[in-house]
């Protein structure tokens, strides 16, 4: 398998230097030169297959010859190891639960493929491989978890003060080593910015400087693989899956699954106030803006990297993407309502994220009697301040944030100063 830019004025490249490189010199993002074609055997056998199989499967055809089967299966057992629950919620809404990882999170699952694709990369090379990454809450923590402690990796975390939670933050910052967080004075795209500035700075070239954010082919690939967890559970006509969407690499993997075999009737973009591609949805105008900030801040992003990945896969043809994808935009108040309703109802305690993901849906499903579907909780309740608030509880805490409260956070504070992250980057080559 080969990668191509999506601005296509750069070099096609192995799935090992896309993950090395991060980012085409071009600002577009890779993308596969073929979306491979899942077999019919696969097909109509992975229901009974292991999570592992499943998922060895599904990316052997993007990583090639890069990393030998033996290994890749060994990448993919450490990825997985931990539960994919698709729990009923209604009698036609599923939660497909992605926090059972040891960040809480459903980017573990790109962070810990992404890490030992690195790990086993760096055996390859005597230099320091440096990571940056820009997140919005749940990324940073499963990035610093997934390569914590790898030996001939640093990882740089920005992330925007002031807008993550508290729980987020203790992931982000209480870990140290090889992990360096910044926190910026600025929003999640201002983050994103300076990222994206680094990895195609000419001055930094000699230095092995990638990203983990999900414009990594190795963070956004392997989020392909959950999907297929939830259809192995999954019973009658192939369902709606909706999908709270933020910076659009997850929902764009679920999209890549479904080009390549995977049963789904429609897909849902989940977002917040931030509705940039709702209303390029309606109106054909991609227009991205400033983000705004709201309960479920992980999605708080005024300009997806990811959607041009959607547009790569349907040829820009936005006829076609509105057969496959509907966007729509939930605000904080029909959030909150979600949230207390489905808790009162169902005694489900969702987050503000899955609550996106389920007022979606279920109003999808109001006006298409007699589908179903599954929603995304992509986040343990226990992150996320304002479900105590909302609904006065937030479940229980799992020993992993227990074992956080109370360690020192450590982080260096820098203003929106491209020069600041270079030199920080500068020390740890």
């Amino acid at each position: 398998m080969r990668y191509f830019s999506t601005n296509r004025n750069s070099p096609h490249v192995s799935f090992r230097e896309a993950v090395l490189t991060g980012q085409p010199e071009d600002k577009g993002l890779y993308f596969p030169e073929t979306i491979p074609n899942l077999s019919a055997d696969f097909l109509e056998t992975f229901y009974g297959k292991s999570n592992e199989q499943i998922a060895f499967e599904v990316i052997k055809p993007y990583v090639s010859d890069s990393i030998p089967d033996e290994k890749l299966f060994d990448i993919c057992s450490e990825t997985v190891n931990f539960t994919f629950p698709l729990v009923e919620i209604s009698e036609n809404i599923s939660a497909l639960e992605l926090f059972h990882g040891p960040t809480l999170a459903f980017k573990d699952v790109g962070a810990r493929f992404m890490s030992r694709c690195l790990q086993y990369f760096s055996l390859e090379r005597s230099e320091i491989t440096i990571v940056i990454v820009a997140t919005s809450g749940d990324t940073g923590g499963a990035v610093a978890n997934g390569f914590y402690g790898i030996e001939g990796v640093e990882v740089i975390i920005l992330y925007p003060k002031g807008k993550v939670s508290k729980v987020q933050e203790l992931q982000l910052t209480t870990l140290g080593g090889n992990v360096t967080t910044l926190e910026l004075h600025g929003t999640f795209d201002d983050c994103q910015a300076l990222a994206k500035k680094a990895l195609v700075d000419t001055e930094l070239q000699t230095i092995f400087l990638t990203s983990a954010n999900s414009i990594n082919v190795a963070r956004w690939l392997p989020q392909q693989f959950y999907y297929f967890y939830a259809l192995k559970h999954w019973e009658g006509a192939p369902p709606v899956i909706a999908v709270p969407s933020g910076n659009f690499g997850n929902i764009c993997a679920g999209l890549l699954a479904n080009a390549s075999g995977l049963p789904a009737t429609k897909f849902i973009a989940a977002c917040n106030s931030n509705d940039v591609i709702p209303r390029f949805m309606n109106s054909g105008v991609l227009e991205p803006t400033m983000s705004v900030s709201t309960l479920s801040n992980a999605m708080d992003v005024g300009d997806p990297s990811n959607f041009v990945r959607i547009l790569e896969m349907f040829d820009n043809k936005i006829a076609s993407l509105r057969e496959r994808l509907e966007a729509v935009s939930v605000s904080d108040k029909e959030t909150a309502e979600t949230m207390r309703e489905v808790y009162g109802m169902h005694g489900y305690i969702l987050d503000p994220h899955g609550a996106v993901g389920f007022h979606a849906l279920f109003n999808y499903l109001e006006r298409h009697p007699g589908q179903k579907g599954i929603f995304l909780e992509t986040a343990h309740p226990v992150k996320f301040e304002t479900v105590e608030k909302i609904i006065g509880t937030c479940g229980e805490v799992p020993e992993s944030v227990k074992e956080l409260m109370g360690i020192e956070k450590q982080a260096i504070e820098i203003g929106m100063n491209y020069e600041e992250l270079k030199e920080i980057i500068l020390t740890k080559a």
